[in-house]
């Protein structure tokens, strides 16, 4: 799957979950500066599909990631991060983003927030 074919399906599954998505977009905040093929800056819900092909894994090194991954457990934002290397195929890219905004629905209604 490309970055263009992972990116619109990404668009697509995250919109539909009513996300307003700004596509590439520069985030950065703190110590963390990368573009992320979505953004939801209200939610703070966004994705990025790390591909080669994009010279996303420039960006998206091992501690860029861990900064994400501290940032997310502490609630301060929520990004699907899915490397092409775990999410070669269509179906699996969708359903890497379907378990992603399943649980995230699940975390908002929990304290009572939504999109």
């Amino acid at each position: 799957m490309t970055e263009a074919e992972g990116c619109a399906l990404l668009l697509a599954k995250f919109t539909e979950a009513g996300y307003a998505i700004a596509s590439d977009f520069h985030f950065h905040e703190g110590d963390i500066e990368v573009d992320l093929d979505g953004w939801d800056a209200k939610a703070r819900v966004g994705y990025e599909y790390i591909t080669r092909e994009a010279g996303d894994d420039r960006q998206f090194d091992l501690a860029t990631l861990a900064r994400f991954e501290m940032r997310m457990e502490k609630g301060e934002l929520f990004v699907l991060l899915v490397d092409e290397r775990g999410a070669v195929t269509k179906e699996a890219l969708g359903a890497a983003a379907d378990g992603f905004l399943a649980e995230l629905k699940k975390q908002r209604e929990a304290i009572g927030s939504a999109p």
